[in-house]
C-alpha cells in the first residue's frame, strides 16, 4: 500500500481545522447570517464543505498500479 500525498493530506485536514480547530475564532451568536447564529451557519458549510475537500485529495492521489507480483498472485 503507498503511502497518500501530502497535498490530499492537507486537503483531508482542511475540514477537521475548519470545524474543530477554529472554534475560539468563530465562537459567537451576534452575526446572524440568512437568519441562523453564525457558528450554527459555520458548521452547516463545512457539512457540504467536506465532501468537496476529500474529493479535491481523492483527485489528488493518482490510482494504485497494481501489478500481478504486487497482489501476490504471481506464478
Amino acid at each position: 500500500m503507498k503511502r497518500p500525498s501530502l497535498g490530499s493530506l492537507l486537503l483531508g485536514l482542511i475540514p477537521f481545522i475548519g470545524g474543530c480547530l477554529s472554534v475560539p475564532l468563530w465562537d459567537r451568536v451576534d452575526p446572524m447570517v440568512f437568519g441562523v447564529p453564525f457558528n450554527f451557519f459555520w458548521l452547516v458549510c463545512w457539512l457540504f464543505l467536506t465532501p468537496l475537500c476529500l474529493w479535491g485529495a481523492y483527485r489528488l492521489d493518482p490510482p494504485p498500479s497494481e501489478t500481478p507480483s504486487e497482489r501476490g498472485d504471481a506464478q
